[in-house]
């Protein structure tokens, strides 16, 4: 009898010690693959915490950009990053890609802007050539702030035709490798839009 006592005294230690140690271990759980939460499988990577940048922090490369720099204000922002003095074929795929992603969007466009962000010093007429008749691209020169804070997004290896998302706060949410898929870009883009409050 006391035996039996004794187990249940056991088991009851047990469930009280499973009861609150298991919200624990759900909410680490949570924290480290937040994709499970909703169900909503985020196609790029979440920038955690987001790194923040003012409007301030950047500059229009060319006269266009210079002239349309308000535009950045209150927007969704698909960021193609030109880390080196050379736009090579990923890296102009890649801008390519924003502006398909932006065409699906639909009635959400008007939500949105693409950027590159320039972060070698290059001639405009070298650069030019990377974009050629792209109307509604910003060309954008960080300070050195932002370009250190996205080479540690990257630990140190900022490669060509990566993409950046921003929100209209000025914060780098989620990050995507080169090659990436528009149409993941797309429904990432798309839920941050329904969620989102601001821009």
């Amino acid at each position: 009898m006391m035996h039996n006592q004794k187990n249940k005294n056991h088991l009851l230690i047990l469930a009280i010690f499973g009861m609150s140690v298991i919200p624990f271990l759900i909410a680490w759980g949570l924290k480290e693959h937040p994709q499970l939460l909703n169900g909503q499988t985020n196609h790029g990577q979440l920038i955690i915490p987001p790194q923040m940048t003012e409007r301030a922090d950047l500059s229009g490369f060319d006269q266009f950009s210079t002239d349309n720099m308000a535009e950045l204000t209150g927007h969704w922002l698909l960021v193609n990053v030109i880390p080196n003095g050379e736009c090579n074929e990923a890296c102009i795929e890649a801008i390519h890609k924003t502006k398909q992603i932006r065409l699906m969007l639909n009635k959400e466009l008007t939500r949105t802007r693409r950027i590159v962000l320039v972060l070698k010093e290059v001639a405009p007429e070298t650069a030019s050539k990377w974009w050629e008749d792209d109307q509604t691209l910003l060309r954008v020169k960080p300070n050195d702030a932002v370009a250190k804070k996205i080479a540690a997004i990257r630990q140190g290896n900022i490669p060509d035709g990566m993409l950046l998302l921003m929100d209209p706060l000025g914060n780098l949410m989620m990050q995507y490798e080169p090659g990436f898929d528009p149409y993941n870009v797309k429904s990432d883009l798309m839920h941050l839009l329904r969620i989102s409050q601001i821009g």
